[in-house]
């Protein structure tokens, strides 16, 4: 597999390279320099296999022989280990939960499988995992690489900014998994980030990788879960089928383009957000301008500057796409409200990014389609706002129960990199 980056297109790299350097020169992002295309009979067979055999199929397509189909498979195994089950709410739309694995949440097929691809490309070398989180990044990312040899994870959270029981998830682990909660937001979070890729002592020091959608692994592996909402969707229905994915930085929705682009029968997308609209409004007007990022219900989404939107311009220019085909629109916290009472009223619980996303989806769906929103978190890891706004109790799934009363362990510091840098080269022992 060879990938180039995006604001560098000399410099060319493989699967295993992209997976172990994770950003490229100028803090390009790394994309496939092909991508593969099923025909009919290749998709109908694709989505008549299991979950696992698909995805093994699909990203052996993309990697190519870097690494062994076997080998792939067994990674995939162990990665994709939980369903993605897609839960039909009304006649003509249905949800696609990704919330049933070990840190409820669609992060756990990306963060899982990166684990399983750095394992098999990275030998006995240290590496440190340096990501930032908005929510459930850190969780997925903190439970895949828990007590993995030689491997030690640095993961940045705006302080007070995503849910108690999020927080609880990953900053209560210790060993190898070093929390920081930053007094800023998410978008300070990543900023930091890209300033320690650029510090080449740091970087060669700790050996840095990052683990946010900007890994291409991680990339690959959402490619799957869309592969596996068309098979359990009725053959008569996958001509008119529209997805609406709720959007943050943007890498569910890459992904969504990219299975497209192979091939996957997708009629259109919805690019669904909260208030931190820079997609929406620059889709609208065609200007490019990010706002402060506000602090909505829905904080995993809390990103006025999407780090995967190039790799959707690469894409859609590539591809011969029109921007202008792809809806969007942004959803207020009380339209929020709303949305997830008429849902529950349905019989469906939701959290406030799935419903963002069914919102979009509802407004924007016509007669004879068949709409898919992502759901992308359990309600309860949003305890408290879900059941404020239902007015109801929600169980608490054992995965988060035994976590709910330990202590956090997180560092607290400002929004400064030479606090941050001080504290890594400090505490994390590769």
């Amino acid at each position: 597999m060879e990938l180039y980056n995006l604001k560098d297109e000399s410099e060319k790299v493989s699967f295993a390279q992209a997976v172990k350097q994770g950003l490229g020169r100028g803090q390009g992002l790394f994309f496939p320099r092909e991508i593969p295309f099923f025909e009919q009979a290749e998709m109908d067979k694709l989505l008549a296999m299991d979950f696992v055999s698909r995805s093994t199929a699909i990203l052996h397509a993309l990697i190519g022989d870097e690494l062994p189909e076997a080998e792939l498979a067994a990674r995939v195994r162990a990665a994709f280990a939980f369903p993605a089950p897609l839960n039909p709410v009304e006649p003509d739309v249905a949800c696609l939960e990704l919330f049933h694995g070990p840190t409820l949440a669609f992060k756990d097929f990306g963060g899982r499988f990166m684990a399983q691809a750095l394992a098999a490309v990275a030998g006995d070398k240290p590496v440190t995992i340096l990501t930032a989180t908005s929510g459930d990044t850190g969780a997925a990312v903190a439970h895949a690489f828990y007590g993995l040899k030689n491997v030690q994870v640095v993961i940045l959270y705006p302080q007070g900014k995503i849910s108690p029981l999020q927080e609880k998830l990953f900053c209560t682990l210790g060993g190898n998994i070093h929390t920081v909660a930053v007094q800023d937001d998410f978008d300070a979070c990543q900023a930091l980030v890209k300033q320690a890729f650029d510090d080449e002592e740091l970087k060669q020091t700790l050996h840095l990788n990052s683990a946010n959608s900007i890994n291409i692994s991680r990339l690959l592996a959402q490619i799957c879960y869309y592969f596996e909402a068309v098979a359990q969707v009725p053959a008569e229905k996958r001509g008119e089928l529209v997805f609406s994915v709720p959007s943050g930085n943007f890498g569910d929705l890459t992904a969504g383009v990219l299975a497209k682009a192979m091939g996957l029968p997708v009629k259109r997308f919805i690019a669904a957000t909260n208030a931190n609209d820079t997609v929406p409004r620059y889709l609208a007007d065609g200007q490019w301008k990010p706002a402060a990022t506000v602090a909505t219900l829905s904080n995993a989404m809390d990103v006025s500057q999407p780090n995967n939107w190039p790799r959707i311009e690469a894409l859609f220019a590539r591809e011969g796409w029109s921007l202008k085909d792809l809806r969007s629109g942004a959803v207020s916290d009380d339209e929020t409200r709303e949305t997830m009472r008429d849902l529950a009223a349905k019989g469906y619980i939701s959290e406030p990014h799935a419903a963002i996303a069914y919102r979009q989806l509802r407004s924007d769906l016509q007669p004879g389609e068949y709409g898919i929103f992502l759901g992308t978190a359990h309600p309860a890891k949003f305890l408290e706002s879900v059941e404020a706004i239902l007015g109801s109790k929600l169980p608490l799934p054992a995965e988060l129960a035994e976590r709910a009363d330990l202590p956090l362990l997180s560092a607290v510091l400002p929004a400064d990199f030479a606090a941050l840098r001080d504290y890594m080269l400090k505490t994390v022992k590769p």
